[in-house]
């Protein structure tokens, strides 16, 4: 039987090849975590400060440019004279050499495969010393650009001359951190006689049927085979890129003997047997009547495990196992009035997206856990959230987080890792590029959520429209990988998957990639350049990305600024924390065109959150309005990866902020919202859940004192997945003081938003000052706070982090008319003051800005 004997202990970090380095770094070996990182180590050791705290980042750049061995001394007993042992090295980040016993088993560049070295040889009984050199990544890249000329890229690091996490390098949101370091799982594998190289799943849904596709491969140690693969090994050992899996000559025997492959799912066992030398097969597990694995809110996510093992006789050598679900898949593009759909189609059910983008959650990847990852995603679903797609300039993510969105229902969308940049696609990249994207597409085929691949981020896009042409003049830039290696790797391992060459993309060559009415498009002149009100200008078939810029929530932005002098919207420690051009200026850009001017640091930071959550509110509530021509809104981003100024609705200390509250009401099975429409204004009802939504809605027209002054009843029967549009009538879309008044629709009964309409801006809306009564009572987990509103208080927002960084509040951005009360339940395990829990800064609204 195949075993494991795990690596990651006792391993020392040293620096090499750097002569301008620190003491004592220069001289001490430090204590290696495994997996890890060298910024890790180092931190851990007390060597350099959190590069996520303070002004810190900027004096750590000479790591990426330092020279880095990771040693380690391990124990083997000996094994069996026809073992086969494997050192498996499941993600090297990135450019290292691997040394064992002195002996160099290979050399790779490449942080998104893994690699595997036959070390039979070079071991010995007792102690075995291995290394694990890391050579700058930035040297790499930068001689790999020289050596094949520049390419142009959205920034001024090399980051698309390394096959490695682009983020690494920096972004509009994230530090420059470049990383290196053992960082997945290493060990040794042992096995004899034959054991599983790859199991590739195909599940799909026929008829009532649900099927599984299996191609097994095996690896033999049979001594032709080892002769074919010693020979591989010696050619792949002289290639820096390179690093090949090799097998051992033994002698026959039951080696060549017959195997036999055995898949068992729902009960169902199919068996197949290879002959001496094969090393294929093909089986087909047919399942009846399985139970359809859904898109959460579609139904429910059922999962079937599937186990396969391999045998000779009646021993078995080595096994694998998975949970699947069956469901199929298809995205429809087809022609229509409005240009060509872009639909994710689940079981049939055409699924409208309401999505967030993913970024990795920590620019140090091993740090997050199983229970991280769990507690973001539910922080997704919790916010109505079905889709994620997973950008193109991190990582392609982890074991743990598809499990999750396959146990939660989230849908993915995986770009394949490519940014912003052009790219190639001579040696060693173009292979390599074809290796990680067949190892990832293997790993990822059992997962139910995963229903899309996408080419790239933005490449295509920046081809045509961002001057890439006359720069490149007739280098490659990644068109071979979108349109040819990509599509032909999936036809091959992974049909069962729809393919999309680029995000954005319109589908064909003649059509402006960013067309709104064709394909996927992104839309970010809105933030760069115009007022939020502009995403009502567009009518596309799926936004991949839209966001608008916020800062960190105030308990993350006084932890990661230790002086208090710091805590202001233009000091040198926030500049450092907006990372996006001329970002500063478009957020307060974005607040003129709406809302009164901050006096202070405290209100430019609830005013900037709460335009934030606006901005997307009105983008999302307009592209739902227009289902089905708009079959998706994919909000950038849902989560940082550290303490920043961003367009996240989760900030890097894990904080929800405003926006996440608003998309929560955004993103709502059922949606109630006002619209323009033809010069006048309709209300919108929009279900995404499975049954009709019935009822009445009463629509008035109101002052902001509360008194009536028209009002109109509409009865909803919106079937399930669909909207229905009522035009209003002019008395209630027309106001008597525009700078007076509102409309409100409210939904009878249950547990449906209303919905807000305001004639003028605020910083026009004739306000009274905020007059409201508060009370604080204790709750099992913290306190509840009972807000009831004298005066109209429009976006009432209270910040519990403000008097305890850990403390979590149920609710945000909460309009209230005169009469009108609500409570926020604060979970907190501190002794809270209640005085300052119902006054400012803690308890804000708009009006507010009118005290005194």
């Amino acid at each position: 039987m195949t075993s494991w004997q795990s690596l990651h202990d006792g391993w020392s970090l040293t620096a090499t090849g750097n002569p301008e380095l620190p003491e004592p770094v220069a001289s001490t070996p430090v204590p290696a975590t495994v997996p890890g990182c060298v910024h890790t180590d180092l931190l851990a050791a007390g060597l350099i400060p959190d590069p996520y705290l303070d002004e810190h980042e900027r004096t750590l750049g000479w790591i990426g440019r330092t020279d880095w061995c990771y040693q380690t001394t391990f124990r083997w007993d000996g094994g069996e004279d026809d073992d086969r042992v494997d050192l498996v090295c499941a993600g090297l980040d990135t450019v290292a050499t691997v040394t064992l016993n002195d002996v160099e088993l290979g050399r790779t560049a490449n942080m998104h495969r893994s690699y595997s070295f036959d070390v039979r040889s070079a071991l010995r009984v007792g102690d075995n010393v291995l290394r694990v050199r890391f050579d700058s990544a930035y040297r790499y890249a930068e001689a790999e650009r020289r050596r094949l000329g520049a390419r142009p890229n959205a920034y001024p690091t090399p980051f698309n001359f390394i096959r490695k996490m682009a983020c690494n390098f920096g972004w509009d949101w994230g530090p420059e951190l470049v990383t290196a370091g053992i960082w997945q799982e290493i060990g040794l594998r042992t096995w004899r006689t034959a054991r599983l190289a790859e199991v590739r799943p195909r599940v799909t849904v026929a008829g009532t049927d649900g099927r599984v596709e299996l191609r097994v491969e095996v690896d033999r140690a049979d001594a032709a085979e080892a002769a074919n693969l010693a020979a591989a090994n010696a050619a792949n050992a002289a290639n820096a890129a390179n690093a090949a899996e090799t097998v051992d000559v033994v002698d026959g025997g039951e080696a060549n003997a017959p195997l036999t492959v055995r898949a068992t799912v729902a009960g169902e066992v199919v068996e197949a047997v290879l002959e001496p030398g094969q090393r294929g097969v093909d089986l087909t597990v047919t399942v009846a009547d399985p139970e359809l694995w859904w898109p959460r809110g579609y139904g429910d996510q059922p999962r079937y495990p599937l186990a396969v093992t391999l045998h000779t006789g009646d021993r078995e050598l080595d096994g694998w196992q998975r949970r699947i679900g069956f469901r199929s898949v298809r995205l429809d593009t087809a022609a229509d009035e409005h240009g060509s759909a872009f639909t994710v189609v689940v079981n049939d059910l055409p699924v409208f997206a309401r999505g967030v983008n993913w970024i990795p959650d920590d620019c140090f990847p091993h740090r997050v856990t199983r229970q991280r990852y769990a507690r973001r995603l539910r922080q997704a679903c919790d916010g109505g959230v079905n889709f994620l797609r997973v950008w193109g300039g991190g990582r392609y993510e982890s074991e743990d987080f598809y499990d999750l969105a396959d146990e939660l229902g989230l849908l993915v969308g995986q770009d394949f890792l490519f940014a912003c940049a052009a790219y190639p696609e001579e040696e060693p990249f173009r292979t390599e590029v074809r290796a990680e994207a067949a190892e990832q597409v293997v790993r990822l085929a059992s997962h139910p959520s995963l229903v899309l691949w996408f080419g790239n981020n933005e490449n295509i896009w920046g081809w045509h429209d961002w001057g890439w042409q006359a720069e490149l003049a007739d280098r490659s830039w990644g068109a071979g990988y979108y349109f040819a290696l990509l599509p032909n790797l999936l036809a091959e391992l992974d049909p069962t998957r729809p393919y999309w060459p680029g995000s954005p993309w319109s589908g064909r060559p003649e059509i402006h990639p960013n067309d709104p009415a064709h394909g996927s498009m992104h839309i970010w002149t809105v933030w760069n350049q115009l007022d939020y009100a502009h995403y009502r200008d567009y009518l596309p078939r799926f936004v991949a990305e839209f966001g608008w810029q916020g800062p960190a929530s105030f308990a993350t932005l006084r932890r990661a600024i230790s002086d208090p002098r710091g805590l202001a919207e233009d000091s040198l420690a926030m500049a450092h924390r907006q990372k996006a051009g001329d970002g500063r200026r478009k957020l307060a850009r974005g607040l003129v065109a709406h809302l009164p001017a901050p006096r202070d640091f405290d209100d430019w930071h609830y005013l900037t959150q709460l335009n934030q959550a606006r901005a997307i509110s009105v983008g999302v509530e307009h592209l739902r309005s227009y289902r089905p021509v708009c079959m998706g809104s994919v909000v950038w981003q849902l989560n940082d990866c550290w303490p920043v100024t961003s367009w996240a609705a989760v900030d890097g200390d894990g904080r929800r902020k405003p926006l996440w509250y608003a998309l929560r009401r955004a993103y709502a099975d059922r949606l109630l919202t006002v619209q323009p429409r033809q010069g006048g204004l309709a209300l919108v009802a929009v279900n995404d859940g499975g049954a009709p939504w019935t009822g009445r809605v009463d629509v008035t027209r109101l002052t902001l004192a509360g008194e009536p002054r028209a009002k109109a009843s509409v009865e909803l029967a919106v079937p399930p997945y669909s909207e229905h549009t009522w035009p209003l009538p002019a008395d209630l879309a027309t106001p008597d003081d525009r700078r007076a008044e509102l409309l409100v629709a409210n939904p009878d009964g249950g547990d449906d938003e209303r919905a807000f309409w305001f004639f003028a801006e605020d910083r026009e809306l004739a306000y009274p000052p905020a007059g409201y009564d508060a009370t604080v009572e204790p709750s099992p987990d913290g306190v509840r706070v009972r807000v009831t509103a004298r005066t109209i208080l429009r976006d009432l927002v209270l910040a519990p982090d403000r008097l305890d960084p850990s403390a979590e509040v149920d609710e945000a951005l909460v309009t209230l008319l005169p009469g009108e009360s609500t409570t926020f339940t604060v979970r907190s395990t501190a002794a809270l003051d209640p005085a300052a829990l119902t006054t400012p800064p803690v308890l804000r609204c708009v009006n507010d800005m009118l005290r005194v």
